[in-house]
């Protein structure tokens, strides 16, 4: 097999080549499903707030929808708890068949939700109902993904093929553009908001199905069957996770708090900046966005291989310094409201958010035993993205609203950054470590320290 495919017959460690391609994309498949929904719902923030809630403030009624969207959030450390000691109980493949079924079902949900002039306040309750269901069930998903991912890769190339998930949820957001600007495209505005705004969401009922098959054909991890086959109990407590692994949990945690927040300005809320702030159009804004969200697609996999060749740590400065050298150029020119200005702008944005998330991926997996793996990965993922991920669309909003200056996210995002600098570099260099090792983890981690060598 060559360095730049997952092509080829022969075997990586005891898992086969043909076995990782089937494992990455089903894993990647639910991990789209999740994202995409998200997507959808940043890039038509403005059509949703027109039609569920009330009419006369669209300040109000934008920031009712981004809040909707963050309390959605709420629901994702409850999924991450409930799913993680699940799938640490049962294995990763059975929970991660039940997790794309919830999703593809509350996403399809809200594509079928009658608007605020047909049930009045009845309808922004349903939609916040069906994007808690979503959020509850996202729980379990993208730390379960990387899970299975990394369980079937290759010790020393675990980025890189775990940096697939992330592609996938780039490739997600990219598809949710690319279909905005088609509809965008095709339709009237009467069209589009009549009913067109609804078929990005009915999307996701058939991905659901193509996911589900997909999952329940494979098997179970080689890392999980190894650890079911012991005759003593493998699953901890959440209280033994904690108390052990505490100190894991609030640096990494640290560290995947700018992961969200950038992930998320970059993704969701940009597109809505370029439009309030920059008054580009909504196709400037869509081609913007997709041009960018391509660009990260495709960095992904280069940053994996960079990972595994330097190792977590100086992977994690790099990130922490790309967002902080990029953040205010990146605003700056996604405000302009010229398309090639926001474009690089978005891309800018993108580096340090595909570096924050490849890394990300593999240090949930990495960081943690196979025993406690889902459950401590999940808790500390969906915390840090409900506290600095789903809140980004609206804490941005409201900043520039309460200061007046549109250059207040770009300040958020660099005091979080330095958080999560402080968060990773003290986290154990992981990247030789073997995923099969359980007893005596922390023994085998390396002592704490900030050299990078």
């Amino acid at each position: 097999m060559t360095s730049s495919t997952l092509s080829g017959t022969h075997n990586t460690g005891n898992v086969s080549i043909s076995t990782l391609r089937k494992v990455i994309a089903a894993s990647a498949i639910g991990n789209f499903v999740e994202w995409f929904d998200f997507a959808i719902y940043g890039f038509l923030a403005v059509i949703i707030s027109q039609h569920f809630f009330p009419p006369g403030n669209p300040t109000l009624a934008l920031l009712q929808t981004f809040a909707v969207f963050a309390v959605s959030f709420a629901l994702r450390p409850l999924g991450g708890l409930f799913f993680g000691m699940l799938g640490d109980k049962i294995g990763r493949k059975r929970v991660l068949s039940i997790t794309v079924l919830m999703m593809a079902g509350s996403t399809t949900l809200i594509g079928l939700l009658p608007t605020y002039t047909s049930i009045g306040l009845l309808a922004p309750f349903l939609l916040a109902l069906a994007r808690c269901l979503q959020g509850f069930s996202a729980g379990g998903e993208y730390a379960g993904a990387c899970a299975f991912v990394m369980e079937h890769a290759p010790q020393e190339k675990k980025a890189r093929y775990g940096s697939f998930v992330p592609v996938s949820t780039f490739v997600a957001f990219a598809t949710a553009a690319g279909l905005a600007y088609c509809i965008d495209l095709a339709m009237s505005e009467a069209t589009l908001q009549n009913w067109g705004w609804r078929l990005p969401f009915l999307m996701a009922a058939p991905l659901g199905v193509i996911g589900l098959y997909m999952r329940l054909r494979l098997d179970e991890s080689p890392v999980f069957q190894v650890l079911q086959s012991q005759p003593v109990s493998h699953h901890a407590p959440l209280r033994e996770t904690i108390r052990q692994h505490g100190r894991t949990l609030l640096c990494l945690g640290a560290f995947i708090s700018a992961t969200a927040l950038s992930f998320y300005m970059f993704t969701t809320y940009f597109t809505t900046y370029m439009k309030v702030e920059g008054d580009a159009t909504r196709t400037v804004s869509l081609l913007a966005s997709l041009g960018a969200l391509i660009f990260a697609a495709f960095l992904c996999p280069i940053i994996g291989r960079y990972s595994d060749w330097v190792g977590r740590r100086k992977t994690i400065l790099t990130a922490g310094l790309s967002l902080m050298i990029a953040v205010f150029p990146a605003y700056l020119l996604a405000g302009s409201g010229e398309l090639w200005g926001a474009m690089l702008g978005a891309i800018m944005m993108a580096i340090g958010a595909v570096i924050c998330n490849v890394v990300t991926a593999v240090l949930l997996s990495e960081q943690f035993p196979t025993r406690v793996r889902y459950t401590a990965s999940a808790l500390c993922y969906n915390v840090a993205y409900t506290l600095f991920g789903g809140t980004a669309p609206l804490i941005a909003t409201w900043l520039i609203d309460v200061t007046g200056n549109p250059l207040s996210p770009a300040f958020y995002l660099l005091i979080i950054s330095l958080l999560a600098l402080w968060g990773g570099m003290k986290l154990h260099e992981s990247s030789k470590r073997s995923l099969h090792e359980n007893a005596g983890w922390e023994e085998h981690s390396e002592p704490l320290s900030m050299n990078l060598n």
